[in-house]
């Protein structure tokens, strides 16, 4: 069977009363907003729906907030930011999980610059250096021309050592301004072949999406409508908590699928992504997040 293919959002809004969406890729490019994401969401205002951001991004909630209202995507028109490096903040500030009260005082940081506020205010002492560290607090890059191979020497260091890695981005790419940039996910994947332990936080994981549903405060799931761009994190994770999720096709898989953001995919090579991933399947396709 065929997936529909919605140009507007206008054409399932009144089958939900609460929104889950991912932001890069759906809202975002990079740091500019996508045309007619803005609009989108004044629609779901205006109608009194509920809408969750919820990001893999590796950052706490209150700076991912702050980059929103940079954009002119003010405070109003959604009800809560979630990201994976809150989430992962909070299990590590207050360890509950034997595995992470076991990591020991020494982290180091992997990943760019920019995603250091996830470790702001930890009770964790920051190492430059993989010899001294007791765990990997991985966050991935931030630039287009560095590749697995510029982490491989230091994370077979890590092997040796049999370092934990907690990993604050499952995402393996994400597009900016057009381009592709490796992120946490690539290094993880990499880490756990190779016999790496490691623990994931943000989407597929479920449980980032009761995250939502709690601050949704819907009581039917059915009523919830997940919107991403990934197939791997944001379609797998939506259908994992038993929701329905809407593919925004002109995010990470356009150049698979064969299209420009805001461009249909054709049914054929729509089929042909499901079948390379294991024939799971959104509820419904829009080529760009639009009213």
């Amino acid at each position: 069977m065929s997936l529909p293919i919605i140009d507007g959002l206008r054409h399932l809004a009144g089958r939900y009363d609460g929104f889950i969406l991912d932001l890069w890729g759906v809202i975002l490019d990079g740091e500019i907003t996508y045309p007619g994401a803005k609009d989108a969401l004044l629609r779901l205002k205006e109608l009194g729906k509920r809408v969750v951001m919820l990001s893999n991004v590796p950052t706490r909630s209150h700076t991912v907030v702050t980059l929103l209202e940079t954009l002119g995507l003010e405070r109003g028109l959604y009800h809560e930011v979630i990201s994976s490096g809150e989430a992962a903040h909070r299990a590590l500030a207050q360890p509950t999980d034997p595995w992470f009260a076991g990591l020991g005082r020494h982290c180091l940081l992997v990943g760019a610059d920019r995603f250091q506020s996830v470790a702001d205010g930890l009770p964790y002492d920051l190492v430059a250096d993989v010899g001294e560290a007791d765990f990997i607090l991985n966050t991935g890059p931030l630039d287009e021309t560095v590749s697995l191979d510029t982490f491989a020497p230091l994370l077979n260091a890590a092997l040796d050592r049999r370092l934990p890695m907690v990993c604050v981005n499952p995402d393996l790419v994400v597009i900016q301004n057009g381009k592709t940039i490796i992120c946490a996910g690539t290094l993880a994947k990499y880490y756990e072949a190779q016999g790496g332990d490691v623990r994931y936080f943000g989407k597929p994981d479920p449980t980032i999406y009761q995250t939502c549903l709690d601050s949704l405060g819907i009581a039917e799931q059915s009523r919830v409508l997940a919107v991403g761009d990934a197939f791997h994190t944001d379609v797998k994770g939506a259908r994992s908590a038993g929701l329905d999720v809407l593919f925004c096709s002109g995010g990470i898989h356009a150049a698979e699928l064969r299209v420009r953001h805001g461009e249909s995919p054709s049914s054929d090579s729509l089929a042909e992504l499901i079948l390379r991933h294991g024939g799971l399947r959104p509820t419904a396709v829009i080529p760009a997040f639009r009213w």
